[in-house]
């Protein structure tokens, strides 16, 4: 795997993951949506915690397994410090970045898989 897609991929994924759970928190879910939808925090526990794992995958394939996972940590601080410094300020930009961010590694995750 091209370590400038494995690296974008684990980029985009990690963010979105970690979008995913900050959203599933009462505090960030009320910013962005009008009510609380219990469902709806759940699902996205879930699929936050789902992209995070995913995201180690591309680190792993292209590094090897002890270098891809210290990478995979920092691209996840790097993910964490994004959305850390766009969530307070403005929460439903930060949730459509992490849907775009979503839609544009699912090509990448095509490609890496063929």
């Amino acid at each position: 795997m091209d370590v400038l897609l494995a690296s974008g991929l684990a980029l985009s994924l990690c963010y979105a993951g970690l979008s995913g759970l900050c959203l599933a928190m009462n505090r960030h879910h009320q910013q962005v949506w009008a009510y609380k939808a219990p469902a709806r925090q759940r699902g996205l526990r879930i699929a936050g915690w789902l992209l995070l794992v995913l995201a180690l995958w591309p680190c792993v394939q292209a590094w090897g397994a002890a270098v891809g996972v210290v990478l995979w940590l920092g691209w996840l601080a790097l993910a964490g410090l994004l959305l850390v410094l766009l969530l307070p300020y403005r929460p439903r930009t930060a949730a459509l970045l992490a849907v775009l961010t979503l839609l544009g590694s699912l090509p990448l995750l095509l490609r890496a898989a063929l």
